[in-house]
């Protein structure tokens, strides 16, 4: 199972490439990945499981189960997607814009929805939950030029994200109370009391939000702004199904429950009759169908939610049904709007003459949807009116959307299709492929009736899981002249007399008006919150970096001060220090401190900053981590380079002087998080009730084949956080960088002049590109792109005979990590101080020559080296990012030691150049560019 969903996935890597090579012709052969999945789904026995660790500490697995449901669902995911991926293939224009992108999408939303669909983890499932909503944020905004597309998406992910977070609290709060979030195993013992029913409420949240039932309902509509292939997919086989397969999953257990059914009665019922009601006003046929998708959804909800053996079994069968009848309409409609170029109904004549194949296949599919025997939405209906004997209510309210669902059916077919008395529009018949999977559709909606004993069978082990009713009878075509019988001819006499009166029911409709309009009150939302957003942006975001400093220093003392007074334990005697040198380095530390916030000019500001963290790394040092001691030095050094970098656009001295009320404030801040910082430290440490976690690390080392407790935490032990703190790391470097390179502000003028001196700029760099034969002549292009005043001869000389000794020994600490002091990021922090040497003593064309691969590059390949390590070990061990050692006896080397976990420490050192390099273009190369073109600009004028 895992092997289908990563089956789809390597599809949309792979079909953006192919869209480009073949065209439309790809989506023929990306549809076979579907296909296939429909093939294995029906040969795979049932139930099947495949259970994989993910994260054993938080119980969280890559598990995936095959009952009865998920292989409905499966069916209809694949099914579907295949024959909508064949209809792709002539429904777009060749070399149309982001087709390729499109293609891509498309694959990951139906692999996305498969891993949801198999998912036996509630986290599981929430993160291809969530992969769904990205998914579809991209495909309804396909046209990102169109402002209706761009809205339409927006509203879309903002809905359906906002319930799956809401949703998000109730799978972790119910699997805290399960005591497991395998969802067979929650299923097979339920939990019961306060705390599941708010679980479940919260769980129905993002159930309603995500199937568009009222009051989230008014997105789906909205999200006809997408191509029909995506509408058509979206409405019948994904997405919008995500709501109605978690309410499917969840009702055998928790039905009974006092919050789930009037929820879902309540919610399912409305959404019926508010769908179906809104879609008999629609001229847009595509519109129709959208409102008619609310109302099913609501159907389907209450049918399935109600939490009965025969109306879950109706659900089920309608649940197929409705995926192969929506398909097939929408197709239908995407076949008109390419045929005639509109898909207004008080437009479109003549077209069912013009198109007789197309137009029998439409009307075989709305007849299903309408409920018109020998038709599967008619077997359906009738099981769900039969599943409802004793509910008079609930039973009134689905014989009232079915007849709604019969007016708009009928709407739809003579709309599209109908002469209407005016005049034919021209028409262009559809090419076989494109009506293809349409009339295949129509067959098999045909076929569902007349098979629905069989059908039965195949969901009996669906239905099993719940109690049995007294009325409850299989699914057939013919049960004989009974009340269902009789509710539905009164259906189809209803919703058919609805249609003459149509204009009656335009009239009465405009008069009535909801008491509150969704759609609005969400808008009114958003702008409320756009508003608080402004207001407290403006409160906050001033632009000046102390006041941010300031909120940050007064939250900090405000919340984790309060804790600490609170009652946390003081410990009594303290070891205030281990050897005599650490007060003569912390002294020093802090009168360096001290000396930083006194200084007037920037240059010693900075190089007094820079003995605090030096004295910081010898602490390390003096407390037995030198690992720890020799990073943060390197760091230390990159950081001084990076500031000496930025210095030369700002004035030398701090111009700007603050009130001496503002300067107090700010000291007493300063002080206070300090100690508050230092006061939280200490009692951490000495409250602690439990053994540390690291007092195992010297065993983890051993097993690791490691002497370096600090790199093995880094790269073995806790590799899951060093790879998102790389993560994260580069993402701040972009955004930091991205500072330099997005000039919003006036340019600087050639010199900055402040009190006390000036600093030139323009003498800092030459403005002549190197000669063409350079490389050929010289080691540093310094020499002849650097001004003579900036060449320093002793520079360059020592620069050279350290930059490959440098280097060499970042590969040392690189493979030496595991044993000694050293590992990726200090291995890297090096390599990057010796790109940093070349810049420094040449300028940028040197660093280009030493390092011609880019930084995104560097830190692309990082991240991927760490991805596949993780991969690495899952296929080799069945663990993501599992160590293994690997030893064997060279002729005279010797015995030799290999730790998979090297691979990961080279992402590291990949990630930590890349970042390095970011930091030097942007602060050195783009800052020498931005003082050259200021240099021309003032020359020219």
């Amino acid at each position: 199972m895992l092997l289908a969903v990563a089956a789809f996935f390597a599809a949309a890597v792979l079909a953006p490439t192919a869209l480009r090579t073949l065209g439309l012709r790809a989506f023929w052969l990306v549809a076979l990945v579907p296909a296939a999945v429909t093939l294995w789904a029906l040969a795979v026995p049932v139930p099947h499981e495949q259970v994989v660790p993910w994260v054993p500490r938080l119980q969280v697995q890559l598990a995936f189960r095959m009952d009865t449901l998920a292989l409905v669902m499966t069916l209809i995911v694949a099914g579907i997607g295949a024959l909508i991926l064949v209809y792709c293939g002539r429904y777009f224009t060749p070399g149309g814009p982001g087709l390729p992108a499109f293609a891509g999408e498309f694959t990951a939303f139906a692999g996305a929805m498969l891993g949801l669909v198999l998912a036996d983890d509630l986290i599981l499932l929430y993160v291809f939950w969530e992969l769904t909503t990205v998914f579809s944020y991209l495909l309804i905004g396909y046209d990102a030029e169109d402002r209706t597309s761009r809205r339409a998406a927006l509203t879309a992910i903002v809905v359906t994200a906002a319930g799956g977070l809401t949703m998000l609290g109730g799978l972790v709060l119910l699997g805290l109370r399960a005591g497991t979030f395998r969802i067979s195993e929650i299923l097979a013992a339920p939990p019961a009391g306060p705390a599941v029913s708010v679980a479940l409420a919260l769980i129905l949240v993002g159930a309603l939000s995500k199937s568009a039932l009222v009051p989230f309902h008014f997105w789906l509509p909205g999200a006809m702004a997408a191509p029909t292939p995506v509408s058509a997919y979206l409405h019948a086989a994904a997405m919008v199904k995500a709501g109605v397969y978690l309410v499917a999953r969840l009702a055998p257990a928790f039905a009974a429950d006092p919050v789930w059914r009037p929820v879902v009665l309540v919610f399912g019922g409305a959404t019926m009759l508010v769908g179906a009601w809104r879609a008999l006003r629609k001229h847009d046929l595509k519109l129709l169908l959208a409102f008619g998708t609310v109302s099913q959804l609501g159907f389907l909800t209450a049918l399935l939610g109600a939490g009965g053996r025969a109306a879950a079994q109706a659900g089920a069968y309608l649940l197929i049904a409705h995926a192969v009848f929506k398909a097939g309409l929408f197709m239908v409609v995407g076949i008109v709007d390419h045929a005639t170029g509109t898909r207004d109904l008080r437009k479109l004549g003549g077209v069912g003459r013009s198109m007789p194949i197309t137009c029998a296949a439409a009307v075989l599919l709305t007849a299903s949807m309408a409920g018109v025997p020998p038709l599967a939405g008619f077997v359906g209906k009738e099981a769900a009116f039969a599943a409802f004997p004793s509910d008079p209510p609930v039973l009134a309210v689905l014989v009232a959307g079915s007849a709604l669902t019969v007016a708009y059916s009928v709407r739809f077919v003579w709309g599209a299709f109908a002469d209407k008395g005016i005049e034919p529009v021209a028409v262009h018949p559809p090419e076989a492929v494109l009506a293809g999977p349409v009339v295949l559709l129509a067959v098999v909606s045909l076929l569902l009736g007349p098979l629905a004993p069989v059908i039965d069978g195949w969901l009996a082990g669906y239905g099993m899981a719940y109690p049995a009713g007294a009325a409850d009878e299989p699914l057939a075509l013919w049960h004989g002249f009974t009340v269902p019988l009789l509710l539905s001819a009164v259906v189809l006499a209803v919703g058919v007399a609805l249609f003459p009166a149509r204009f009656f029911v335009a009239r009465v409709q405009d008069r009535l008006h909801p008491p509150i309009d969704a759609e609005r009150t969400f808008r009114l939302i958003m702008r409320g919150l756009d508003f608080a957003a402004d207001q407290a942006t403006r409160f906050t975001q001033r632009g000046s970096l102390p006041v941010y400093l300031r909120y940050i220093l007064f939250a900090l003392l405000v919340l984790p001060g309060a804790a600490l007074m609170s009652g946390l334990p003081w410990p009594g005697a303290a070891r205030i220090w281990y050897v005599p040198a650490e007060i003569v380095v912390a002294g020093l530390v802090c009168l360096a401190a001290f000396a930083t916030t006194l200084q007037s000019w920037r240059m010693p500001a900075v190089l007094c900053a820079a003995v605090t963290g030096t004295g910081t790394a010898t602490m390390f040092v003096l407390h037995g981590a030198p690992d720890l001691g020799l990073t943060q030095f390197l760091t230390e050094t990159v950081t001084l380079v990076a500031f000496v970098l930025v210095l030369r656009r700002l004035p030398p001295r701090f111009v700007e002087r603050q009130y001496v009320g503002i300067r107090r404030v700010n000291a007493a801040l300063g002080v206070a998080a300090g100690l508050l910082v230092a006061a939280m430290g200490y009692v951490a440490i000495n409250a602690r009730t439990q053994a540390p976690i690291s007092a195992a690390y010297p065993q983890a080392a051993r097993e690791a084949g490691g002497a370096n407790i600090v790199n093995i935490a880094l790269v073995d032990l806790r590799a899951w956080d060093t790879m998102g703190e790389s993560s994260v790391l580069l993402i701040a470097a972009a955004g930091v960088t991205g500072l330099i390179f997005v000039r919003r502000r006036p340019r600087l003028p050639r010199t900055v002049e402040a009190p006390g001196g000036t600093w030139s700029l323009p003498g800092l760099r030459s403005f002549g590109e190197p000669p063409e034969d350079a490389a050929a002549t010289t080691w540093l292009r310094g020499s002849e792109t650097l001004s003579p005043e900036r060449r320093s001869i002793m520079f360059e000389v020592v620069a050279r005979l350290i930059f490959h000794p440098m280097l060499v020994l970042s590969i040392y600490l690189l493979f030496s990590g595991h044993g000694t002091p050293g590992g990726g990021f200090a291995a890297g922090l090096v390599a990057g101080l010796a790109l940093t040497v070349r810049y420094l003593a040449g300028d940028r064309y040197a660093l280009a020559e030493a390092m011609p691969i880019g930084p995104g590059v560097c830190q692309g390949a990082g991240l991927g080296v760490m991805a596949v390590t993780g991969l690495a070990g899952l296929a080799l061990t069945g663990s993501v990012l599992h160590e293994t050692v690997l030893h064997w006896r060279v002729p005279v080397l010797g015995e030799i030691h290999l730790v998979t976990s090297l691979a990961f420490d080279i992402g590291v050192y990949l990630v930590v150049i890349g970042v390095v390099l970011d930091v030097l273009r942007a602060m050195g190369d783009e800052l020498d560019r931005q003082v050259e073109e200021e240099g021309e600009e003032v020359i020219t004028a």
